[in-house]
């Protein structure tokens, strides 16, 4: 029987997204980018394997994306997307399949319909693309920005993803344009004269390059599944001064002339803000996750808990929307460290800077952290959790 592979490719930066994670692996409705894409050509049951092709310095991330995906091992991309192609093309020419379908792993709202299509008009023609209609007036603009024409849109299309090929002619067309570099595959079998059939394409098959995008993707989404909740956990953690030269603080060391106690690394700023997401679906305390008086929590980073927190909501159908922590403490002074503990909170939940807020006050001298005996932190956690959801699955 005749094959047919799905090669998402997943390779880019993403430096227009802003955003600590390149927008493949940003958070859209609990899962990573990349997982609602994967997962998309894992269901289609005309699809016989995905593979994914990734940056090299991202197999971390892919790895927590395609969690308990049933995927072989991703293939390293290259400088430019047509790199990227090529090399996985290589990489699945052992699988001889009869048919690849191209996807961009940005673009996560592909549907079934349009995987449809475009495997229907592959029994005609060697290549096909999903496109829409151009319906905006399009204007020339000369060197000043000032209009020179106007462009008929009779016969503009915007092509989309996936774009499908009989796998022997395309392989043979991309390793003959090695050296060049064309905007899409279809651009490369055009160059080496394979007749590419459109299809109807999909509005909301948008591919993430914004974070407006990744909102709009959001609300699509959301409206499509109707249910929903918001959800708001809170947190509070208190950790005392003890020998040391620095501390921890939302992931961040902090020159000081003491430590913090604790059976970890007694981040209080990551303490209370994993106790706020597990508040968020219900899910008990970090104690119960991780007991003080279990040995191999003795010393560990932060870090691993919140990531463990983020998990258990994403497994529940919840998406972290914002966070917001706050300090309490008369040393050592936070404001010179707030934007990298924003940058390593956001790195830690694969969200956006943005979404997350660090901030610090005092106690005006009262208290145990007026007596500078240590330092609390609380934090909020904001969750839209999909449909009925009772607590973590």
């Amino acid at each position: 029987m005749e094959s047919t592979v799905a090669l998402v490719v997943a390779a880019g930066r993403g430096s227009r997204f802003g955003a600590a994670l390149p927008k493949q692996y940003a958070v859209l409705d609990g899962s990573p980018v990349l997982r609602h894409s994967l997962g998309a050509f894992l269901r289609h049951p005309g699809i016989n394997h995905v593979q994914a092709v990734i940056h090299p310095d991202d197999r971390a991330h892919y790895d927590r994306a395609a969690a308990n995906l049933d995927l072989p091992a991703p293939v390293a991309g290259g400088a430019t997307r047509q790199d990227s192609v090529r090399q996985g093309l290589m990489a699945i020419a052992g699988l001889k399949p009869a048919r690849v379908l191209i996807h961009d792993g940005a673009r996560p709202l592909i549907d079934a319909p349009l995987i449809d299509r475009i495997l229907d008009a592959l029994e005609r023609a060697p290549g096909a693309i999903a496109a829409l209609p151009v319906t905006d007036t399009l204007k020339r603009a000369g060197p000043d920005r000032e209009i020179a024409a106007t462009v008929s849109r009779g016969d503009l299309w915007r092509a989309q993803t996936p774009q499908g090929f009989h796998f022997g002619p395309i392989l043979a067309a991309h390793e003959a344009a090695a050296r060049e570099n064309l905007t899409d595959d279809a651009a490369v079998a055009e160059r080496a004269g394979l007749k590419v059939a459109m299809v109807e394409g999909a509005s909301q098959n948008i591919k993430i390059t914004t974070q407006e995008d990744l909102m709009q993707a959001e609300r699509w989404l959301q409206s499509s599944r109707g249910a929903g909740e918001t959800r708001v956990g809170q947190g509070f953690d208190v950790h005392r001064f003890g020998p040391g030269s620095q501390v921890m603080l939302c992931g961040v060391p902090v020159a000081h002339d003491a430590g913090l106690i604790g059976h970890s690394d007694a981040d209080v700023g990551l303490h209370a803000l994993t106790d706020a997401i597990l508040g968020a679906i219900g899910a008990g305390d970090i104690g119960s996750h991780f007991p003080p008086s279990d040995p191999e929590w003795r010393g560990a980073d932060s870090g691993q808990f919140l990531r463990h927190a983020a998990a258990l909501a994403a497994r529940a159908g919840g998406q972290i929307r914002h966070v917001d922590v706050t300090l309490i403490c008369e040393r050592p002074k936070i404001g010179p460290h707030r934007d990298a503990m924003r940058q390593r909170i956001a790195a830690l939940l694969e969200i956006e800077p943005g979404r997350v807020s660090v901030k610090a006050t005092t106690t005006e001298g009262l208290g145990f952290t007026g007596r500078h005996e240590g330092i609390a932190a609380q934090a909020t956690a904001t969750l839209w959790l999909a449909g009925a959801v009772q607590g973590p699955a």
